[in-house]
């Protein structure tokens, strides 16, 4: 496809271009010219959006989608289309299907389902077997087909041993493991943040010792092994204190937050809406604006959705028994420019690409096009009909955003919202 783009705001800070206002001709996969009032040409698609900005495709390095085994949950087409229009180029796709994918042959099959999409699907490959904690999986093989890193999603590794030996073995192929971190004796049976308001709603706490214990265990584990370690989606100010601390013995290590853990407190859980009830869950706001301010000083190196989809009957019931995890694609971009500047948005977004080996390419000539569209400005209430999931279960709905996304260009592919 050809194409050139109208007046856009480059958002790129390391483009020569960043903060000024461009038109960029496109041709077929590259950015051919960026200039000022490009000539028109024939067979280029033109497109003029009001107040148009774009920045390199953005890349959510936690996103499950069901396929194999739970498409009522979530298709692997239907999914990216939905990341499509919420601005996202590229996707890290979780193992927790059914069956778990744990073998080079299952890793095959997700990246031929995703083939000649618009949006680049880079599957994770299970940290054990089934990833039941027990045995390694195929970690090479997968490495081979196409895995970028290995985890077992919200399973907190209990085996240390087995934890330092991944980190040892993957260093021969520069494999990248990841270290969801959650002590489960320490959890028990909490649902909620332990704090005031389980107190007062009579839900069972998860303190954040849970969380701060496993991640210095697994810091522990890298320091000896060396390797590289990502720990994803962490939710407490120690948790984050750790880490730092780590990054300043050199230790190779780096962390994510879900968007919805930068937006949303505990306090929203008076309604007891499952939509709410997460992993790790909502902390109070107090550790919120830390978390914040952590993102913003750089200790926090990505932002992801966490992009879950549950099926109403494992949502819609007792906050008890209802499955973990919201849908957060669709609403990522509104809710974090509620309380993030722009530059780090695009910067927490784009990121994640470098810390799992793919390319991250820069808004120049001769460039490969691989562009999100978006108007940093708009203002919007998210409702169901924002909704593109395939599952319903948004923690946002009703909340304000700030920022709407227009679409993507990349592959060769150009889609709107």
């Amino acid at each position: 496809m050809n194409l050139i783009i109208r007046n856009a705001t480059i958002i790129d800070s390391k483009s020569s271009h960043h903060n000024q206002k461009k038109d960029l001709k496109i041709s077929g996969n590259t950015i051919e010219k960026i200039g000022k009032d490009l000539p028109p040409e024939h067979k280029y698609k033109e497109i003029d959006l009001e107040n148009l900005h774009l920045s390199p495709g953005w890349f959510d390095t936690s996103v499950s989608f069901g396929e194999p085994g739970f498409e009522d949950r979530e298709t692997i087409a239907n999914g990216l289309s939905v990341a499509a229009k919420s601005g996202f180029t590229a996707i890290a796709l979780q193992p927790n299907s059914f069956p778990v994918i744990d073998n080079q042959s299952q890793i095959r099959f997700v990246k031929e389902k995703a083939s000649e999409n618009a949006v680049n699907l880079f599957p994770i490959g299970a940290l054990t077997k089934g990833s039941e904690g027990n045995d390694l999986a195929e970690l090479f093989d997968m490495k081979n087909a196409g895995a970028i890193a290995f985890g077992d999603y919200t399973k907190n590794c209990s085996n240390a041993n087995l934890l330092k030996i991944a980190l040892q073995y993957v260093q021969d192929f520069d494999g990248l493991v990841i270290a969801f971190s959650q002590d489960e004796k320490i959890k028990g049976n909490g649902v909620v943040n332990e704090g005031v308001v389980s107190t007062r709603l009579g839900l069972k706490g998860i303190p954040a010792l849970a969380e701060e214990l496993a991640i210095a265990r697994n810091l522990f584990l890298l320091e000896y092994t060396g390797g590289k370690l990502h720990i994803p989606t962490v939710s407490t100010s120690k948790s984050v204190e750790l880490i730092k601390k780590a990054k300043t013995k050199g230790l190779q290590v780096t962390c994510s937050i879900a968007v919805h853990h930068l937006v949303l407190n505990d306090e929203k859980l008076e309604g007891f809406d499952t939509r709410l009830k997460v992993t790790p869950p909502l902390r109070d706001e107090k550790t919120r604006k830390a978390l914040v301010k952590a993102v913003e000083n750089g200790t926090i190196d990505l932002i992801t959705t966490d992009h879950n989809p549950i099926d109403i009957e494992h949502k819609k019931m007792e906050f008890d028994i209802a499955k973990n995890g919201t849908i957060g694609l669709e609403s990522a971009f509104g809710a974090l420019l509620n309380v993030l500047p722009i530059e780090t948005v695009i910067s927490k977004l784009t990121g994640g690409k470098s810390v799992f080996g793919i390319e991250n390419n820069v808004i120049e000539e001769g460039a490969t096009a691989d562009l999100t569209f978006f108007n940093p400005n708009s203002e919007w209430v998210f409702g169901k009909e924002n909704i593109l999931s395939k599952s319903k279960n948004s923690a946002f709905l009703g909340e304000k955003m700030t920022g709407k996304v227009y679409g993507i260009y990349n592959n060769r592919k150009l889609v709107l919202a």
